[in-house]
């Protein structure tokens, strides 16, 4: 122990630790007379000084011994001057760090530990890192303590409360992408972390942002692994300690105020962190001028408080930056080479330089000293113009030199961006503009909003833009031309800006100044309502201004002043205002033919509207209301019919009702066929009934009037009066609602009168209406709800009959989906009108299979009679097509129902089917005629279905029992017999070649299964799972190995004293401890072992037996699993019953009870197909 202000030694110490171990650390604590030392052995001393009688003592303790877990990393709290009197110092807190845990305690007042907190799994090579530092939290400054090991870093808040307890916390961690090998306090906020390849990370601890990256190999830092491993002492240490001692640096890495020192071997390194200033300057030496600004910034931002004189100085420094980097920019613009390139360069600069100095509230600069520099280069100059359009334009920069803004003005018109001069001359402060230069700019440019933003605010004149406008937008409407485009915008700009005008608000964008609003208003009515223009001609029109407006857009002129006289409100001149302009718009409107019924009814319903106010003082005489009535309803001709029915609707609406007589009006309206207008009238009067009239008679919304009858009839808020004389008035007119839509009739009759159906049906002479009327209600395809329909039978044996009529084709599709008729009758209304479909459906849905033969086989031998009688010039085609629709249809009749009939049934089915087809083959009598092998090809579909329910034998014996055939006359049906004959052998041949591939498939599996269980087994481990030791040391003779297929090996005595074998049949059977023990709560698996007889390193297998012991049947189970679906022997037997079944010849897929039924009919069934096994030797 050395005294460093001295040199001298004071003390050595020689039992400090125990000897043959080296010395870990070795750290003093806040009291300067206790010291804490950690050794290779893993144990922590605490070593207290004293001095008695002048002689220098040393007394050491064990804090903790290295038998429990071997401590590396030591790190005691210290407190500065400052914090020296935080009442967590007088703990004397120490943090240790073991190879498995971290340590809290406290040396005094008597050795506690605090917390103790395990690291779970890590990288056996990482090195644990403890560092301790005071922060800020809450209000309130506690110790910190941050530890890792590996790529995580946990900080962990400590704190004292009130009973003296030390409570410790968990706070957000730092996850890293790279293993640490120290860490390091700088500040509060900052730490230096230092990875494996010996990169220095600079961290911001609340952002978790990485700040710095430095490179520090050249520094050829020192570690302590000679100390870890204990070289000095024979290097008796454990291989996880000198494990980490490979990256150990605890001794080479040192802090203190602020400063980091690092040890390499052959220099000391200090890292510090640098001041703005000279961060600033740093980056201005490598060049990066828009960092330097950036960073600045950041500076004077985060500044907070009274810190005017440290923002002053920041400032000062960053317009030194500007001025540089403006000259800079101007030396480095390239000389030569295209014009986009040097746009670019300023481009790149010019927008940052202008940024700061705003930022800065610099203008003086901006616009003096950099405008000077910048405007030596005309690009540069354009750059820097327009740079601060969108400044002006988000109102950041409202002054601007009167130099500046006339460069600005003529560089935007030199571009031909005149749309982004007008929007920065309407942001700009007028003071900094030439008013007679804008003026005449924007009346040249039609630039008018910024030519009305010049008048308003330079020389608050209101009207001269209004006038100029007008005298642009006047003479094509007075003329009655079309406006153009442009014409359009300003004549929507000129009733923008009135309104504006008018509501107190500046245009485009402000107020007017409060004092000029009531000046304002008046002047803009008193323009309005001149009676002549000041430059206007002898035969101008009264009214001029007004009347251009109606004629630009009546319906926003209208809406401008209805905006307006929402304001006037207990103001007498503008009440005086208001009933001039009212008479104004009067006179020019109803005295001129010139205006549309559009354009009177606008104004109008605005009358309307006005009058319908309860503070309404305007006065209209009622008369012009009747004209205006007289004028809609009574044109000259019937052009705009719809317009003008609109027009008056919304004149109604409006409250121009109450300007009106009810009763005329609903006669003029009548009259003029306006439908809405009476549907309106007849709404107020409570009238419903009379509404259904109206939709019926009106073209356009007949269609309506069935959700209207429903609505009223349906919904609440209507009398039991109203409601029973509109479900009167629609029974008066549904005959009318029929011809309209027999669907929604229908629908509405089921709904509403379904007691009434009846009468209705009686009622109705056109037989066709009724025939769509009955079909839209009974064919539940129409989507009618038929439990609200109860009608008697005879109803639907009407409508069948009506259907059989007029759409024959759609008979047997309507019976098919008739829930409700019967059978007797229909049958009889279905052979009236020699419908045999229809009829064969209904007599088998009867029951009667045989009559339902009859009729389709009757139909099929008509058919062939006629085939057989027409001559070769008729169409044979279509003919022959219809034959085998029938055949078909009938095959179908007897497939369905063979399987309820005995052998004899069936036969009185088929055989009359194959006489009818073979019949016209006999007639004919020739092999050559032109229809033979068409009806040799329908009487082999016959052969080929009747197969698969009467027997070969039966066939072949009843065709030659046939009086034509049994005299020898064999050759006309050679054919047929040979047919079937070869769809005999075909189907015999693919059941034989499926059977084999099916029996080749289940050998191949069984084999490889067999190979499987048969196969040796290969243990996972060369020890016990139960005692853990390894086979091969316990040389016991009674004791065997067993090998389990899952890898598991076990003493057969360990087994034993784990209750895991079991005797079968005088045969030890064994189960897996590790397996059957881990499958908890379910069933246990019997996982069953191939016993291994045996000792040492040499392990034989037993013999097995012929039949499958219970481990095999497991594998067989769980190879089962794994191949899920039909089982082979179910598909073998399947096929073999119907190879060998009662019914013989084709095969043929059953469609009887669904519980017999085939697997092969089972929607879920797979075939599982592998390629063919290889062959083996």
């Amino acid at each position: 122990m050395w005294d460093l202000a001295s040199g001298k030694l004071l003390r050595s110490i020689t039992d400090a630790h125990p000897p043959g171990t080296a010395i870990l650390h070795i750290k003093f604590t806040d009291d300067p007379t206790l010291a804490i030392c950690n050794d290779s052995g893993g144990s922590v001393f605490e070593l207290s000084f004293k001095r008695v009688m002048g002689v220098r003592t040393c007394e050491s303790r064990c804090l903790f011994s290295g038998s429990k877990g071997e401590v590396c990393c030591i790190e005691p709290l210290h407190a500065k001057v400052e914090l020296r009197d935080h009442p967590i110092t007088q703990y004397s807190l120490l943090a240790m760090a073991s190879l498995t845990k971290i340590l809290v305690i406290g040396l005094k007042p008597s050795l506690k530990v605090w917390m103790t907190f395990p690291y779970g799994r890590m990288d056996p090579s990482s090195v644990p890192l403890l560092a301790w530092h005071f922060v800020a939290v809450q209000n309130s400054v506690n110790p910190m303590l941050a530890f890792c090991r590996g790529d995580v870093v946990h900080f962990l808040l400590v704190k004292r409360d009130d009973t003296g307890a030390i409570h410790v916390t968990k706070q957000r961690q730092l996850h890293l992408h790279y293993d640490l090998i120290n860490f390091t306090w700088i500040n509060s906020r900052t730490a230096v972390l230092l990875d494996s390849v010996e990169k220095l990370h600079v961290i911001d601890r609340q952002t978790q942002e990485e700040l710095e990256t430095i490179e520090i190999s050249e520094v050829q830092l020192v570690y302590n692994s000679s100390h870890f491993k204990s070289l000095a002492t024979g290097g008796n240490v454990s291989e996880a300690l000198a494990l980490v001692g490979e990256k150990a640096c605890y001794q080479s890495i040192s802090s203190c105020g602020g400063q980091v020192f690092y040890l390499g071997t052959k220099s000391v390194h200090v890292m510090t962190l640098r001041s703005w200033r000279e961060r600033v300057d740093h980056l201005l030496k490598q060049e990066r001028l828009t960092d330097a600004l950036a960073l600045a910034w950041s500076f004077y931002e985060g500044l907070s408080g009274d810190t005017s004189k440290r923002k002053a100085v920041i400032a000062d420094r960053m317009v030194e930056i500007l001025l540089h980097y403006a000259d800079r920019t101007l030396k480095k613009c390239p000389d030569q080479g295209k014009i986009q390139v040097m746009e670019q360069h300023f481009q790149d600069v010019v927008p940052v330089i202008v940024d700061y100095s705003l930022l800065l509230q610099r203008t003086d600069l901006l616009f003096n000293q950099i405008y000077d520099k910048m405007s030596e280069n005309s690009v540069a100059k354009g750059v820097f113009l327009e740079c601060l359009e969108p400044y002006i334009l988000s109102d950041k920069l409202m002054g601007i030199t009167a130099q500046v803004m006339k460069d600005l003005l003529l560089h935007f018109q030199d571009k031909n961006r005149l749309e982004n001069l007008e929007a920065c001359i309407v942001h700009m402060d007028i003071t900094s503009l030439d008013i007679q230069q804008v003026v005449l700019l924007c009346w040249e440019n039609h630039l008018y909003d910024a030519m009305i933003y010049v008048y308003n605010s330079g020389m608050n004149d209101f009207i001269s833009p209004m006038e100029k406008l007008f005298k642009v937008i006047a003479p094509p409407l007075n003329a009655g031309k079309s406006l153009t485009d442009e014409q359009v915008v300003m004549g929507n700009k000129l009733l923008v800006y009135i309104s504006c005008c008018l509501a107190g608000r500046a245009y485009p964008l402000g107020d007017i100044p409060e004092d000029l609003v009531p000046l304002v208003k008046n002047q803009v009515f008193e323009f309005l309502i001149r009676l002549h223009s000041t430059e206007g001609s002898v035969d101008e029109e009264v009214y001029p201004y007004v009347r251009t407006l109606l004629h630009f857009d009546t319906r926003e002129f209208l809406n401008v002043l209805a905006l307006t006289f929402e304001d006037f409100k207990n103001d007498k001149q503008a009440v005086e205002y208001q009933q001039r302009i009212v008479d104004i718009l009067l006179k020019v409107m109803v005295e001129n033919s010139d205006f549309t019924p559009s354009q009177v009814g606008c104004l109008f319903t605005f009358l309307a509207r006005q009058l319908a106010k309860p503070n309404n003082t305007l006065f209209v005489n009622r008369t012009l209301f009747d004209q205006v009535l007289e004028f809609l309803c009574s044109p000259d001709d019937d052009s705009r019919h719809s317009e003008r029915q609109q027009v008056l609707l919304e004149l109604l609406q409006a409250g121009g009702i109450v300007q009106f007589e009810e009763t005329r009006l609903i006669q003029m309206a009548e009259k003029a066929e306006f439908y809405q207008i009476c549907e309106f009238m007849y709404e107020r009067q409570l009238r419903y009934d009379k509404i259904i009239g109206c939709y019926l008679r009106d073209p356009v919304r007949k269609e309506e009037v069935f959700n209207y009858i429903h609505n009223i009839l349906s919904m609440p808020g209507y009398s039991a009066e109203e409601k029973q004389s509109v479900w009167q008035k629609a029974l008066e007119h549904i005959e009318e609602l029929l011809l309209l839509s027999p669907c929604k009739a229908a629908d509405l009759v089921a709904i509403h009168f379904s007691e009434q159906i009846e009468s209705i049906i009686t009622n109705l002479q056109d037989q066709f209406l009724l025939f769509q009327f009955l079909r839209s209600l009974l064919d539940p395809r129409e989507g009618i709800n038929q439990d609200l329909i109860h009608l008697p039978p005879c109803v639907t044996e009407q409508f069948i009959e009506l259907l059989c009529q007029y759409s024959p084709d759609q008979v047997l599709e309507t019976l098919k989906v008739l829930e409700y008729c019967r059978l007797e009758e229909t049958i009889q209304i279905t052979q009236k009108h020699q419908l045999h479909e229809a009829s064969s459906y209904l007599l088998e849905k009867k029951g009667d299979i045989h009559g339902a033969f009859l009729v389709m086989l009757e139909r099929l031998q008509s058919k062939l009679l006629t085939l057989t009688q027409e001559d070769e010039s008729s169409a044979e085609l279509p003919l022959l097509e219809s034959i085998e629709d029938t055949l078909m249809k009938t095959i179908a009749l007897c497939q369905r129902n063979s399987h309820n009939l005995d052998q004899q049934q069936q036969e009185a089915l088929w055989f009359p089917l194959l006489e009818a087809m073979m019949s016209p083959q006999k007639l004919s009598g020739s092999s050559q005629c032109r229809y033979s092998e068409s009806l040799k090809s329908l009487t082999m579909q016959v052969l080929n279905n009747m197969a698969a329910f009467i027997a070969l034998p039966s066939i072949l014996q009843r065709i030659l029992q046939d009086p034509v055939y049994g005299k020898g006359k064999l050759g006309e049906i050679q054919g047929l017999v040979l047919g079937m004959l070869d769809t005999f052998n075909y189907e015999q041949t693919l059941l034989e070649t499926t059977t084999s591939l099916l029996n080749h498939d289940l050998h191949w599996s069984l084999c490889n299964l067999r190979a499987s269980v048969t196969r040796g087994l290969t243990p996972k481990q060369d020890y016990c799972c139960v005692c853990l030791q390894q086979y091969k040391r316990r040389q016991e003779t009674a004791d065997e190995i067993i090998v389990f297929s899952c890898g598991h090996l076990y003493h057969s005595l360990c087994l034993l004293s784990k209750e895991c074998g079991t005797v079968t049949k005088g045969l030890m059977r064994w189960m897996c401890y590790k397996c059957n023990s881990s499958n908890k709560g379910g069933k246990l698996s019997e996982n069953f072992s191939e016993l291994k007889k045996g000792s040492g390193a040499s392990l034989a297998q037993t013999s097995s037996e012929t039949l499958l012991d219970p481990q095999q049947i497991q594998a067989f189970d769980q190879l089962c699993r794994l191949n899920r679906g039909t089982s082979r022997l179910a598909l073998l037997t399947e096929l073999s019953r119907s190879h060998g079944g009662e019914k013989h010849g084709l095969l043929s897929v059953s469609q009887g009870d669904p519980a017999t039924s085939s697997v092969f009919q089972n929607e879920n069934f797979q075939l599982h197909l592998a390629p063919p096994p290889l062959a083996e030797d």
